[in-house]
């Protein structure tokens, strides 16, 4: 199987150094001093626990027109980004070639099909945590691997059990799911609470949980996307507020990758969190006051620091 990772950042490489110590071809679309740190020395994981590895041949390149056909895309690129990366792997895509998404975020299944046709996607959710620490390093933080994906149709298709069956093979807890637009509501609904409270606080989940106050906007935040996504007719789990608290309760402590950037002055994915969460509950007549407040708080740092 040859296997492009579109987005070479924390979760793209993680997964994709995975994939390519399991033996898969894999090729890194990558930029900068990133790409050349890779080119030069090979890309270098620390994973959780305190165990390395090093991906000495993996092929790393800014150009997917030299890429040539791929059986699958792994897409891992901010949303910001998602269209114009879209357009960049239109080189890499064969007759049979499909991208699963694995992005912040309800959204990208759509954009994504919007480019490169009806059919070609398939949604995806990443449990990892990791981080580009230094180029060409990456640092996973949490205890998951896990990725979620399925077709849109729910259906176990031939190409959904050899991409489940590469990532086992990599070590990577697989789950393939039957209802993909649940599937992404469940982890939208611990995304965006997690993501607002640790981004206006810039603490991590360790003190969001042990604080009542914050602990209690958090589960606010959840409550208002869980009434958008059933007013837009999402079958969540009976059981979704227990599964994200205990997640909140007993995973190490993290920020969102929305607080990491905005304390480091970059670039926010917020249109795509509270932003969305606010533009579906005005959709639907659903009323958002955490989320509007927190897209109202943070959107002046959307394009990065002032």
């Amino acid at each position: 199987m040859r296997i492009a990772i579109m987005g070479a950042g924390g979760i793209g490489a993680y997964y994709g150094a995975c994939l390519a110590r399991a033996g898969k071809e894999v090729v890194f679309i990558a930029r900068g001093a990133h790409l050349q740190a890779m080119r030069k020395k090979g890309l270098k994981i620390e994973d959780f626990g305190g165990s390395e590895f090093t991906i000495d041949q993996g092929h790393a390149t800014d150009d997917p027109a030299t890429v040539g056909p791929v059986d699958a895309i792994l897409f891992c690129v901010k949303m910001y980004d998602a269209q114009s990366a879209a357009e960049l792997c239109k080189p890499m895509m064969g007759d049979d070639t499909y991208v699963i998404t694995l992005q912040n975020g309800v959204e990208s299944v759509a954009i994504v099909d919007g480019v490169l046709g009806k059919g070609r996607s398939l949604g995806g959710a990443a449990y990892v945590a990791g981080s580009l620490i230094a180029p060409g390093v990456v640092r996973r933080t949490n205890q998951k691997t896990k990725i979620e994906f399925g077709e849109v149709d729910g259906t176990v298709s031939p190409r959904v059990k050899a991409f489940a069956e590469a990532l086992e093979a990599a070590g990577i807890e697989t789950v393939v799911s039957s209802d993909m637009q649940a599937m992404l509501w469940s982890k939208f609904v611990l995304m965006t609470s997690n993501a607002c409270i640790t981004a206006l606080s810039r603490t991590d989940t360790s003190v969001v949980r042990a604080d009542p106050i914050m602990r209690g906007v958090y589960c606010d935040a959840m409550a208002e996307t869980i009434a958008v996504g059933r007013a837009m007719d999402v079958a969540f789990p009976d059981d979704i507020c227990e599964r994200t608290l205990e997640w909140l309760d007993t995973s190490a402590p993290i920020m969102a990758s929305l607080a990491n950037d905005l304390i480091a002055g970059r670039q926010l994915e917020l249109e795509w969190l509270s932003g969305a969460i606010h533009r579906f509950g005005k959709q639907q007549d659903v009323p958002t006051p955490i989320h509007t407040t927190v897209y109202a708080a943070l959107k002046p740092y959307v394009g990065g620091a002032i």
